[in-house]
């Protein structure tokens, strides 16, 4: 019996490798893809990166590191192909859940996937409707809040976690 126990725990711990490695791959492989498919990419990445300056907080007597023109046309490029791979890693997490599911992942996982699933959708409609489409506030006022509304999601993620966590626990261990 400590043999087959022993069996199993190499073989769930080879499926589990796998399927961190599909992903890894797939991260790596949709990196790669954005940045050969998005012309000017490379560059404008660099050059949002070297725009950054310490800003002043609107309304506050806080500065912070921040883009000095965080909505500029220039950025677009760069937010776009954000909101890209956001949405294709988050559609790519339910391939992620299905496997898990097939491959009888731990709950923990599992629940771990589905909040991913949540971080990576949520913060593709975050870029979307804060950081591409034109709001009521101020260029710096909207990039702030952009990163407390990403905060916010992360703070959502973990509540779905603990959702499926707690759902699980309740039933009565067979």
């Amino acid at each position: 019996m400590g043999e087959s126990s022993g069996t199993l725990s190499h073989a769930y711990r080879y499926r589990e490798s796998l399927i961190g490695a599909v992903s890894a791959g797939f991260f790596l492989i949709l990196l790669g893809a954005l940045f050969i498919l998005t012309p000017g990419l490379f560059t404008r990445t660099i050059d949002f990166f070297e725009s950054f300056q310490f800003t002043p907080v609107p309304n506050t007597a806080i500065s912070w590191f921040a883009p000095a023109t965080p909505l500029s046309a220039s950025n677009r490029i760069v937010y776009t192909a954000v909101e890209q791979f956001c949405y294709a890693f988050g559609v790519f997490h339910v391939v992620i859940l299905a496997l898990r599911f097939a491959a009888r992942s731990a709950t923990s996982k599992k629940a771990d996937t589905a909040g991913n699933l949540v971080f990576w959708i949520g913060a593709g409609y975050l870029v979307s409707r804060l950081l591409l489409e034109p709001t009521i506030w101020s260029h710096l006022t909207t990039w702030y809040i952009f990163w407390a509304a990403i905060i916010a999601l992360i703070g959502v993620t973990l509540i779905v976690r603990a959702i499926i966590l707690a759902a699980t626990m309740s039933r009565p261990m067979v």
